[in-house]
């Protein structure tokens, strides 16, 4: 049992999301901090506030962390409302009952809610300007928690991934094994971050703001940029993996260095993407005192995963 966390003392904490890529992984570093309730997407209609409330109602925890969200970035332009039910209302609903009943929540957002524009890496207080239906939706969500509740965290990050859970490392380690000639937007520039690193710094927050909580010390409750260290574009990230999958003699049918490198503006998507997907992150290294760790450690982890477990 981790120091200052008695079993008489633990906390319940309610997890949504768990058949997602940061919930799953949430499950695995929340375990031993409390009295987990991990519900899948089958568990709750997240665009049904009725059940919502209901829910929180019967459960009574103590701690409700919310990785779920709409993330269909593309289909969320034509179904407007269902992005806005799942991003928005339902986070409103779990920050009034938060704040009804002395608990505290931790809720996750992106880099899509700013516009994307020019090379430096956003800091928290920087303009929001979403620049698609999922960004806005997701900063109103953002907004909808601030509202109502100050014991509150909102992680901002960007380009998850994971060994669970459909994302971009496993579509490049497909298509490369699939294809013989493959392009890839470049000038998209961001920092690939784990679902695994996501969990474990939610849990390491969780367990200092609870402990903090039963000794009525002071919290720097808040918004914080949570992504990996260093920065790459979405074909520099490609190729990396194809190197990583040369490296483990996984048969390709293209090498990496024959990835094409395209433009955005040569795949066209119905929802615009943000160049700049980079997140400045010395506010939440310095306030808790960690050092997130480079993008690429975390893709070979994930890659050993993936490849070991042969879950492609």
């Amino acid at each position: 049992m981790s120091a200052g966390l008695k079993a008489a003392n633990l906390p319940k904490i309610l997890i949504t999301g768990t058949d997602g890529q940061v919930g799953f992984e949430l499950t695995r570093t929340l375990a031993p901090l409390g009295q987990i309730k991990a519900l899948v997407r089958a568990d709750l209609d997240l665009s049904d506030a009725q059940a919502l409330r209901a829910l929180l109602d019967t459960e009574q925890p103590d701690i409700i962390v919310n990785p779920a969200a709409y993330t269909a970035v593309d289909k969320a332009e034509s179904d407007v409302e269902a992005a806005y039910a799942v991003n928005e209302r339902a986070p409103a609903v779990m920050a009034q009952w938060t704040a009804e009943h002395g608990a505290f929540m931790v809720h996750y957002s992106t880099d899509y809610v700013f516009d994307g524009l020019g090379e430096t890496p956003y800091v928290e207080e920087d303009l929001v300007a979403p620049q698609s239906v999922y960004g806005a939706s997701k900063e109103k969500g953002e907004q909808a928690v601030r509202a109502v509740l100050l014991e509150h965290f909102i992680f901002r990050t960007s380009w998850v991934f994971g060994a669970h859970g459909a994302n971009f490392l496993k579509t490049m380690l497909r298509l490369m094994q699939e294809r013989e000639t493959l392009n890839v937007v470049a000038d998209q520039i961001g920092a690939p971050t784990s679902a695994a690193l996501l969990a474990d710094v939610t849990a390491h927050v969780v367990r200092d703001t609870w402990q903090k909580r039963q000794l009525n010390e002071s919290i720097d409750y808040g918004t914080y940029h949570l992504v990996a260290g260093g920065e790459t574009s979405w074909y520099g990230y490609a190729q990396y993996v194809g190197r990583l999958a040369q490296a483990a003699d996984v048969p390709l049918k293209i090498m990496p260095e024959a990835i094409g490198a395209i433009p955005s503006s040569a795949y066209p998507t119905p929802a615009k993407r943000p160049l700049n997907s980079r997140l400045n992150t010395e506010k939440l290294q310095s306030t808790f005192g960690l050092r997130l760790p480079d993008w690429q450690a975390g893709v070979r982890h994930a890659f050993e995963l993936i490849t070991k477990g042969g879950a492609l």
